[in-house]
């Protein structure tokens, strides 16, 4: 079943990459007390994934943060190694929180799962953004196969 708007955000661990190497997040620490806005994509190095989805979130990461975001995060079903290489290629800093769920425990707990075996990519994430506001579901953008409409930070920002 597919995660929506009211629902809570389940339970998950995922990593990021640190100087230390990949290092834990709880869902629960990430999204308690805070506004996240969260966009999730198909794959870190993607075309649409880097030539617009992660550097519109770059770009509008301070106009984000004058909404009440306190933290922007990108997930994606790769390892910590991969987003972390990603976000130094894409230069994210500080901006953008590059999470990785690497199993695919967290998308498909929300029902975001989206199988691309055929095409030699696994399982996973479908396209989207969210804003979760202190672990609960507030607005959510997803996006049809193949789609790039709707998850923008522009959408979001005009949501919140």
């Amino acid at each position: 079943m597919t995660i929506k708007v009211g629902d809570r955000i389940p339970d998950a661990t995922l990593y990021v990459m640190s100087d230390q190497g990949p290092q834990a997040v709880k869902t629960g620490d990430l999204f308690k007390g805070k506004k996240v806005a969260l966009f999730a994509l198909p794959g870190a190095f993607t075309p649409t994934c880097s030539a617009k989805h992660l550097p519109g979130f770059i770009e509008k990461h301070d106009e984000l943060k004058g909404k009440g975001v306190d933290q922007v995060a990108c997930l994606s079903v790769n390892d910590a190694f991969v987003m972390g290489a990603w976000g130094k290629q894409q230069s994210v800093g500080d901006k953008v929180m590059m999470l990785a769920d690497g199993s695919g425990e967290f998308t498909k707990a929300i029902g975001m799962e989206f199988d691309l075996s055929a095409r030699g990519l696994g399982v996973r994430s479908q396209r989207y953004s969210m804003v979760v506001d202190d672990g609960v579901v507030k607005t959510l953008n997803l996006e049809k196969p193949g789609a790039f409409e709707v998850s923008d930070a522009n959408t979001l920002i005009s949501q919140i």
